[in-house]
């Protein structure tokens, strides 16, 4: 019956997702409050509380972005960087799942930062095993000024989506998930913008920003990390449908 009502709502996955959100409710009235929640529309995250990412089991509360499998790419890629003693940043780092991966990959400091402090309470949930230091501010604003020059690896899943093509999105993004968290203003990239031209004071030499973007976009975005002084190229995943741009000091 779970099935049927999730597959009548279009919900691709339905068996899958019947499974979680039996395994999620603590009873059968829960249990149904949850489909009800689900049938309606909420992402299945919010429902159930979590999201797989990379391997970790990430919360994730309503109002808060949902981690992507493709931003997976951009994690293993920045995981890939890292050494016993690296310092690492997490930019609109959202629930943290990116710092998350670089802190189970050994960095020796890790931050994350995001304006929305729905967002920061949520990843220092995920973070607080890690001794991260998670902060509310924007970009940059949140770091403190010791680790200018220092930052080995800088992640950030900047909102990239135009303005203009937010109401093409799949209901359970637009209509559930902040529209702070997707608008990348009229081309999608003015948040890269404002992140690549201080990446350079951040990082330290040989240090790298990673940022997640769309593969139309990906040649201008190319061009403002290149702008910003970085050497830069571009990283795809076609199984996952995944761009990232990766730009060294």
């Amino acid at each position: 019956m779970i099935v049927a009502a999730l597959r009548a709502a279009g919900c691709v996955y339905a068996e899958e997702e019947a499974a979680l959100l039996s395994e999620a409710a603590g009873s059968p009235a829960e249990l149904d409050a949850l489909v009800a929640r689900r049938v309606a529309g909420e992402p299945l995250e919010y429902v159930v509380g979590w999201a797989s990412f990379a391997g970790l089991r990430i919360a994730v509360a309503p109002g808060v972005f949902v981690p992507r499998r493709r931003t997976e790419v951009l994690a293993r890629e920045a995981a890939a960087l890292v050494g016993p003693s690296s310092v690492v940043v997490d930019l609109c780092c959202g629930s943290g799942a990116i710092a998350a991966v670089l802190a189970e990959a050994g960095a020796r400091e890790v931050y994350a930062a995001d304006v929305d402090p729905v967002a920061t309470a949520c990843a220092r949930t995920n973070l607080a095993s890690y001794g991260a230091v998670v902060t509310t501010a924007d970009l940059y604003d949140a770091l403190p000024e010791s680790l200018a020059g220092r930052v080995d690896v800088l992640a950030a899943n900047v909102p990239y989506v135009p303005t203009d093509e937010i109401a093409l999105m799949p209901p359970e993004a637009r209509d559930h998930e902040p529209s702070a968290t997707l608008d990348g203003g009229a081309d999608g990239l003015d948040l890269l913008r404002r992140v690549a031209r201080d990446a350079p004071y951040w990082l330290a030499p040989g240090g790298t920003l990673l940022t997640e973007t769309s593969e139309r976009q990906a040649p201008a975005a190319l061009d403002i990390v290149e702008a910003s002084g970085l050497d830069a190229r571009i990283v795809t995943d076609d199984n996952l449908g995944a761009t990232v741009v990766i730009g060294s000091r």
